[in-house]
């Protein structure tokens, strides 16, 4: 299974904006379970020194976020 690194609230908030490395910019996303989440491509290729700790995340499961259509959408 994809591993991802477990985010808090205000580290997803403190990461949004930033670039880990040049011309990419981190992007946490939610998960199946609501938790922020942050991709192993991003915490390994991060070279931003301001976001070392990201390494230090804690790695879980990814489980994908399943959107439901809205049926009164087009």
């Amino acid at each position: 299974m994809t591993q991802v690194g477990l985010l808090t609230q205000a580290q997803k908030d403190s990461l949004v904006g930033h670039q880990w490395q040049s011309g990419s910019y981190f992007g946490p996303v939610l998960d199946c379970n609501d938790q922020w989440i942050l991709s192993i491509q991003e915490i390994n290729g991060n070279t931003n020194p301001d976001f070392e700790w990201v390494k230090n995340l804690p790695q879980i499961d990814f489980c994908k976020k399943v959107s439901i259509p809205n049926p009164n959408q087009p």
